[in-house]
């Protein structure tokens, strides 16, 4: 649909740092990784100081003239830049380096595009595509203004333009259409879960923090994990068990980073939903970089974003193998409810204290009885009691009575309150 430079694998990287005070190289190595995730091989990189964005090139004109040098000295193929672009400045841009012009936001629309496996994740990144290349239109094209009569497509003086224009909102709109299905598809199996009070556990994390690993590592699933930017692109569910709890689900998402392309987040509004319909988030956090908090305040900015920073969560400092004196352990809060896991997803170290945290902010729900029923109901009672599968112990005294220690979700109880009379819950002894 585009008639564009050709695209290439040899590419001239571009940082302007915009704070005076201090040189942000943590924020340079995440681009280049970032380019490197995209197959992308760099052949230099430029960088500088402003105070400001320049409206035309973005940097400065010197600046601009520079990089249009190593673009010639090196024969590269693209420019790629760790900012957001204006449509304009890509243009101009363009226009001086005669090559083509790539911007942060561009660069990882890419590597999604390149991560998506599944129909939903395919269509949902072809949204946000085309929702970033509607601005850019006019950029593609040197015969857009002049009108052109087209059989079937055009109405009655229609530049190319206002013609390619319409076809994208079309398919923006099919797309949407689409993606909507997909949603009332996932919301009917969430409430199929939530009926049977089963518990979601989802991953969240800064892109590269391990989640895909400590993934595989609970559930034996073997999806793809790897040691770069966005590995995981399109959502995983599986079944775990929690001592205490039962079954519950685990849910693997896309990584978080910061600067995170508002078009992305609203075109994975169904696959982020898993997120904001959990019951517990596991916040998993790469311990061994140094930038670990701005991470974290990177990711509660999507959640706050996306409406899930209210839901309970769960820290969970990841590769401590990576760490000098790295050793498994639990840290607690003043009530002495578990806040954050020391783990290593790599090799299995804390993977048991990990669960045990599980149990304790998952069992919250639960209720914990013993009772004592009389020979009339024990069958009766006893037969529901064993479909929920809650019977911890139990024993039978003399007189034919049933001594039972149980523990089951709380609305699991009120629900069988309700079924076998309110006379249940004579038979509590403690709690």
């Amino acid at each position: 649909m585009f008639d564009r430079y050709e695209a290439g694998e040899q590419a001239i990287l571009v940082h302007i740092n915009f704070n005076q005070q201090q040189d942000d190289g943590d924020d340079r190595d995440e681009f280049a990784m970032l380019v490197d995730s995209a197959g992308v091989s760099n052949l230099a990189m430029v960088t500088g100081n402003r105070q400001s964005p320049h409206p035309k090139y973005f940097v400065g004109e010197g600046k601009a003239q520079e990089i249009a040098d190593a673009v010639r000295r090196f024969e590269a193929d693209i420019v790629i830049f760790n900012h957001a672009l204006s449509p304009a400045q890509e243009r101009n841009l363009e226009r001086l380096f005669q090559c083509r012009v790539v911007d942060r936001i561009g660069l990882i629309l890419d590597i999604f595009a390149q991560r998506a496996r599944t129909h939903e994740g395919k269509l949902q990144v072809e949204l946000a595509q085309l929702r970033h290349l509607s601005t850019r239109l006019i950029r593609g094209w040197t015969h857009l203004e002049r009108q052109k009569g087209g059989i079937g497509l055009r109405g009655p003086g229609e530049t190319q333009l206002e013609t390619d224009r319409r076809l994208l909102r079309e398919r923006i709109k099919a797309i949407l259409r689409r993606l909507d299905r997909v949603a009332k598809q996932r919301e009917q199996g969430r409430r199929a879960r939530n009926r049977a009070e089963i518990p979601t556990i989802s991953l969240v994390g800064y892109t590269n923090a391990g989640k895909s690993t400590l993934f595989n590592r609970i559930t034996e699933a073997g999806v793809y994990a790897a040691d770069q930017l966005f590995a995981t692109l399109d959502p995983t569910l599986r079944r775990i068990e929690v001592a205490d709890v039962g079954t519950s689900v685990l849910a693997d998402t896309v990584g978080f980073i910061r600067h995170l392309p508002h078009d992305l987040v609203a075109a994975f509004k169904a696959t982020l939903q898993e997120t904001r319909e959990a019951t517990l988030l596991l916040h998993v956090i790469d311990a061994s970089d140094e930038r670990f908090r701005e991470n974290i305040d990177a990711v509660n900015v999507v959640l706050e974003e996306i409406e899930a920073n209210e839901i309970p969560t769960l820290l969970v400092m990841n590769k401590i193998d990576a760490l000098e004196q790295g050793e498994p352990r639990v840290d607690y809060d003043d009530e002495g409810v578990a806040r954050t896991v020391w783990v290593s997803a790599l090799t299995g170290d804390g993977i048991s204290l990990l669960f045990d945290a599980l149990s304790q902010r998952l069992r919250q729900n639960m209720v914990h009885y013993q009772l004592r029923i009389p020979p009339a109901a024990c069958g009766r009672v006893r037969s529901r009691l064993c479909q929920l599968d809650c019977i911890v112990r139990e024993e039978f005294e003399p007189d034919g009575s049933l001594l039972l220690e149980v523990r089951l979700a709380e609305a699991d109880w009120q629900r069988l309150v309700k079924r076998e009379d309110a006379e249940l819950n004579s038979f509590i002894l403690s709690h």
